[in-house]
């Protein structure tokens, strides 16, 4: 417990410093998690004597795994990097081109990769070489889709990154600790240590800290900002109505015991109550899919990056399923949708090069000073 204590500690001194520095330092940290995650999963079933026949074949995973960072990141992050660069000429063509080809470029590494494949193909080693294939293409499928998501959370602003990665902690300590003072009933097979008593308490706990925390982390205005630039530092904007205050008045009895008549709510805080619940529910079976999967593969834990917590792929099972649920929750309850006429033309504009960019609202112009002469 003391050796868990510390690595705690350490985490979380490093994560909040992160959180500290801003979007792309929180973007980063999720990019070199997902590196380690990754270098567990293509170990669990490697063979060291496999490997040695086949001196060239260990690289062609991580081929695989860049191509898919540079093809996920790219579809996320296009639009920052247009926003950012937007200023100088040479830069701009160059980012522009690379959003407008990502998909051909990422296709034909995928294609190179699949070829290297084949030509790497020995007799007698088949099967190894097809089974690493395939495990290959389903860690990329199980750790690039949970850290999209994750990254675009982020850019939604640190809040929906940062919140739900709390409740997941505070879901994990608090079973763990009622667990080992309260527990007494099994909860599940795959699971022996988990009891009832962790579950309910822990949900409990995770509910009620769901509530007070979305109301501290929602008054940072730095937290609640959308992100959309790769430029660093502190952003100002309007938080939006579920991050203003709500004066609710009190029931007469409450209002009657405790001095003030009324509370100041946020309305975020309402929807924190339906991570809450997700969190304290559903999101811990990712640790029993987690438990499972390492009993069939028979080992303790995917790694041992974390002293007294494994790997990183052992503190990111409840996580990813977290990550998932935060953005379909956003954009479908929480994410309004306006449209401007700077959207439209942001739009249009971005498959254009600077100069047909510069043709373009040249001609708007002319039109805009055509009608105001004729309205005159």
């Amino acid at each position: 417990m003391w050796i868990r204590a510390c690595s705690s500690m350490w985490m979380l001194a490093s994560v909040s410093g992160i959180i500290y520095l801003g979007h792309l330092y929180i973007w980063a940290m999720v990019v070199i998690i997902q590196i380690f995650m990754a270098s567990e999963l293509f170990n669990l079933l490697r063979r060291a004597t496999q490997d040695k026949r086949l001196p060239r074949f260990k690289p062609l995973n991580w081929h695989f795994f860049f191509t898919a960072m540079l093809y996920v990141y790219g579809r996320i992050l296009s639009q920052q990097l247009v926003n950012t660069v937007t200023s100088d000429k040479f830069f701009y063509r160059l980012v522009s081109n690379l959003i407008k080809y990502q998909m051909v470029i990422c296709y034909f590494l995928y294609i190179a990769g699949f070829v290297w494949f084949i030509l790497s193909l020995r007799k007698r080693y088949y099967k190894y070489q097809f089974g690493q294939y395939a495990w290959t293409h389903m860690i990329l499928i199980v750790v690039f889709t949970q850290s999209a998501f994750t990254v675009a959370n982020i850019f939604e602003g640190i809040f929906w990154f940062l919140f739900p990665a709390s409740l997941i902690a505070m879901n994990d300590v608090a079973a763990y600790f009622f667990g080992f003072f309260f527990g007494r009933t099994p909860l599940i097979k795959l699971s022996p240590k988990k009891t009832w008593e962790g579950f309910i308490g822990a949900s409990v706990a995770t509910m009620i800290a769901a509530f007070t925390f979305a109301n501290y982390l929602g008054r940072f205005q730095w937290l609640t900002c959308p992100r959309k630039d790769l430029s660093t530092g502190w952003l100002q904007c309007d938080p939006g109505p579920i991050f203003k205050p709500e004066n609710i008045p009190l029931p007469g009895l409450l209002s009657n015991l405790l001095p003030w008549k009324e509370i100041a709510v946020l309305p975020v805080q309402w929807h924190a109550l339906w991570l809450g619940l997700f969190a304290s529910i559903i999101a811990p079976f990712g640790g029993f899919f987690a438990s499972g999967f390492k009993r069939a593969f028979k080992i303790k834990d995917f790694g041992d990056s974390i002293p007294g917590h494994g790997g990183f792929t052992d503190r990111m099972d409840c996580q990813m399923v977290m990550a998932v649920f935060v953005y379909i929750y956003h954009q479908s309850f929480v994410y309004r949708q306006e449209y401007s006429v700077d959207m439209f033309l942001d739009q249009i504009t971005r498959n254009l090069v600077l100069e047909e960019q510069q043709y373009l609202y040249t001609k708007l112009g002319m039109i805009l000073q055509e009608r105001s002469y004729m309205q005159k």
